[in-house]
């Protein structure tokens, strides 16, 4: 497929992907583009079964029209844990194998290729591009200071998406991208949330406002890629795809993944994506009102922070506890046709109110003030009630007592 002039992918970790066939791919595949997603960036290892799932990913793409594909490969999961088997010859075997098959993602006709982390492995690029004519796209963001790496890149993506600190993100860090490319094709992260709790890693970022403040970015930014991170990393909580069996889990993760769905996330996508490619944020017309929430259900205090820390320690950033940075409140999207009101109630206590002033997507935030409970949720416009639901139950009775930091996330629909 020849690249568009704008394009919105999504990492697709096939590590989690056991046991998948063409049909199974398929489906998530069908979901993927419902909500105006352009392809998958397929991250690869080590794993003895990878070129089986290829097959089958490969295969279930050129059945969904107009959805692309190309490799990303996962240098630090496959250094640490496959021994560092990646080299230029099977790197450049790999790109070669799928290149001509109809669904592999083009640039400027020539096949994408991608990492996630590797820059110790730059000069076997030069090598790889050589034999494969491919376009690259690595993910190198841990040397984002040394230019000199991205001499033989086509283009660089960004991980750096989540913000450090009791704040928000900003796109301080995307115009830093910018300046070190030049010319080159800037591809940017979008993610909505990050928490993982992993026998070798556990920490969180603050997600409160974070998928609507940085689709905001991309607007402003006007990269010529998107890439969210990501369809699948149940491990890192940052998932927009469907739950699937618990051998997709990274072990311990489905404590706090596996009732945790997150699908509603992208009914938002159809919009911020035809913003993204069309410059114009108001000029989606609204087929289907709804309402979209997402938050964690325990409140910070009400049980053990299960040795989480806010920030990534082990990347020398300031440590926080866990509740400085992840706020006691909801996330909440209200799709409307026209300005209406909406009210929030907590349990039994007393509705929030607020107005949802333009047609299309508007969003709040929504703290809880001490409140638990069943939240409800009602739009209503002249008087009348036009549309509600009932969320999730924010309660401090807590699983085994740790604090699930990872989000809920739900819709009306």
């Amino acid at each position: 497929m020849q690249a568009q002039a704008k394009a919105v992918f999504a990492h697709f970790i096939v590590g989690n992907a056991y046991g998948f066939n063409q049909t199974t791919y398929a489906q998530d595949m069908s979901l993927a583009s419902a909500a105006g997603i352009d392809g998958f960036a397929l991250n690869i290892a080590g794993d003895t079964w990878t070129e089986d799932q290829l097959d089958s990913a490969y295969a279930a793409a050129g059945s969904i029209p107009g959805f692309s594909l190309f490799l990303s490969f996962d240098h630090a999961s496959n250094d640490a844990n496959f021994g560092g088997s990646f080299t230029a010859q099977n790197i450049t075997g790999y790109i070669n194998k799928y290149k001509a098959e109809p669904a592999q993602y083009l640039y400027g006709g020539k096949p994408v290729a991608s990492t996630f982390e590797g820059p110790a492995h730059a000069a076997d690029w030069a090598t790889v591009k050589a034999a494969t004519g491919c376009f690259f796209i690595p993910d190198w963001t841990s040397m984002k200071g040394n230019p000199s790496t991205f001499a033989n890149v086509d283009g660089a993506l960004s991980w750096d998406v989540w913000p450090n600190g009791p704040t928000g993100i900003s796109t301080m860090i995307d115009s830093e991208w910018k300046t070190i490319l030049g010319d080159k094709v800037y591809m940017m992260g979008v993610s909505p949330w990050f928490y993982t709790n992993l026998p070798y890693k556990n920490w969180l970022w603050r997600g409160d406002n974070l998928w609507h403040d940085r689709w905001q970015q991309v607007l402003e930014v006007q990269p010529e890629i998107v890439e969210i991170l990501t369809w699948n990393d149940y491990g890192e909580s940052h998932y927009i795809g469907p739950l699937h069996a618990p051998e997709n889990f990274p072990q311990g993760s489905e404590l706090y993944a596996a009732d945790n769905p997150h699908d509603a996330w992208r009914d938002l996508l159809p919009y911020y994506i035809a913003a993204y490619k069309n410059g114009n944020s108001s000029s989606i017309p609204v087929a289907e009102e709804k309402i979209i929430w997402a938050h964690k259900i325990n409140p910070a205090n009400s049980g053990s922070a299960a040795g989480t820390v806010g920030n990534d320690v082990q990347n020398r950033q300031t440590p926080y506890s866990p509740g400085q940075l992840s706020l006691d409140a909801i996330n909440l999207d209200v799709i409307v046709q026209e300005p209406s009101e909406v009210a929030v109630q907590i349990g039994n206590n007393s509705p929030t109110i607020l107005q949802a002033n333009v047609a299309g997507p508007n969003h709040f935030l929504v703290y809880w003030n001490g409140q638990t409970g069943t939240v409800t949720y009602t739009v209503s416009r002249n008087g009348q009630t036009v549309l509600s639901t009932i969320g999730a139950t924010i309660t401090s009775n807590c699983v085994n007592g740790n604090v699930n930091w990872n989000a809920v996330v739900g819709s009306s629909s």
